[in-house]
């Protein structure tokens, strides 16, 4: 795994380098979501506790925004922390818990800490998704949970209606959790819910993260049936509230979806059609999945003999371009792809574009 030197050199460079490693968000914030922080600021609120359910609205602005009634929430720093309250809440030692490789590996080390297992399903092949008919290949006497990650991070591949259906009727056959991972789905206009298949025993992990920018701010959800959520809200282990600031901007970003969304999907088309063109410039390296459903892309340079690991370094140090070796999200595949995310401005894509057949090139030689 590429060593953390270099987030710490990236860190110190923060104004100088392409911040395309963590597929975050740096194009403009809207407006009224930068003027919800400040108004927030001034009134000091965070001076005070928040109240815990959230501030008033935001609750019931994402629930409206995926469309969902009957569900009950509750809002944690980022999506990974609800993920968190599930597995301990619902695994326990022994179990096995259906996922896929790669994957975004810190949600197997949580399903690890309950001394469950993290069965992850190989999907770095066509149709590069966890199809119904592997996952039910998957599922053993031990099986509890299945994690349905939609849009997938790292491949950017998204799943049709038919398959999570078909997933969530797996998960249905067996008396599965299902886990829906929606971090992305504001990336893909076909985004279907695994809960509108089978609602009594999904829940949803949502972020503020990366359509709106918002990844420093901390701010997601974990929702389910009420039911279900009463057992999850027994690990619930943030009894004073998520950051008030970022609940403010999350609300604004929400009331303000219809403005600032189409402009970052036509900003993703461009930059994706800038990047796949430097791809195609490198002899043997290619993007598995294009278009992308979400906002990074796993290009493959296993043919290329170029070591991950060693693009990322010399990306970074040489082009100030920051993008992730494979190795972070796959024990099966990580040496065969690098990740880069393309929700950066037009310039940043067109620098990562100039650099990477150049970075290739050199480490070929």
């Amino acid at each position: 795994m590429a060593s953390i030197d270099n987030f710490e050199f990236a860190h110190q460079h923060r104004s100088e380098v392409a911040w395309m490693s963590q597929n975050t968000n740096t194009l403009p914030v809207h407006p009224a979501i930068l003027d919800a922080i400040r108004a927030s600021v001034d009134q000091r609120e965070f001076n005070n506790y928040p109240f815990k359910r959230g501030i008033f609205g935001l609750p019931e602005a994402i629930l409206e925004d995926l469309g969902l009634e009957g569900f009950d929430l509750v809002l944690t720093n980022g999506g990974i922390e609800g993920e968190y309250f599930a597995t301990r809440a619902l695994l326990k030692p022994g179990d096995e818990v259906i996922s896929t490789d790669p994957a975004f590996l810190p949600i197997h080390a949580q399903i690890e800490m309950c001394g469950a297992k993290a069965k992850a399903v190989d999907i770095y092949r066509k149709p590069y998704v966890l199809t119904p008919e592997r996952a039910n290949e998957a599922v053993t006497p031990a099986t509890r949970a299945l994690f349905l990650i939609d849009p997938d991070n790292p491949l950017g591949s998204g799943y049709t209606r038919s398959q999570v259906k078909g997933v969530a009727e797996v998960a249905r056959d067996h008396d599965l959790l299902l886990i829906d991972d929606i971090t992305y789905r504001d990336f893909n206009p076909d985004h279907v819910l695994a809960a509108e298949f089978y609602p009594e025993k999904t829940l949803l992990s949502y972020s503020f993260s990366k359509a709106p920018g918002l990844a420093g701010m901390r701010v997601g959800a974990i929702l389910g049936p009420t039911e279900l959520m009463k057992q999850v809200k027994r690990f619930d282990t943030n009894p004073l509230g998520v950051n008030v600031l970022a609940q403010h901007a999350a609300l604004a970003a929400l009331q303000s979806k219809k403005e600032w969304l189409p402009g970052i999907r036509k900003t993703c088309e461009t930059n994706q059609r800038t990047i796949k063109a430097a791809v195609d410039r490198v002899d043997g390296a290619s993007l598995p999945v294009f278009p992308s459903k979400a906002n990074m892309f796993a290009i493959d340079v296993g043919p290329t003999g170029v070591n991950p690991e060693a693009l990322e370094e010399r990306l970074l140090h040489d082009y100030l371009v920051h993008g992730r070796a494979g190795s972070y999200l796959s024990r099966l595949n990580g040496s065969r792809f690098f990740r880069v995310p393309f929700t950066v401005p037009e310039k940043d894509a067109k620098r990562f574009a100039e650099a990477f057949p150049e970075a290739m090139k050199k480490l070929r030689k």
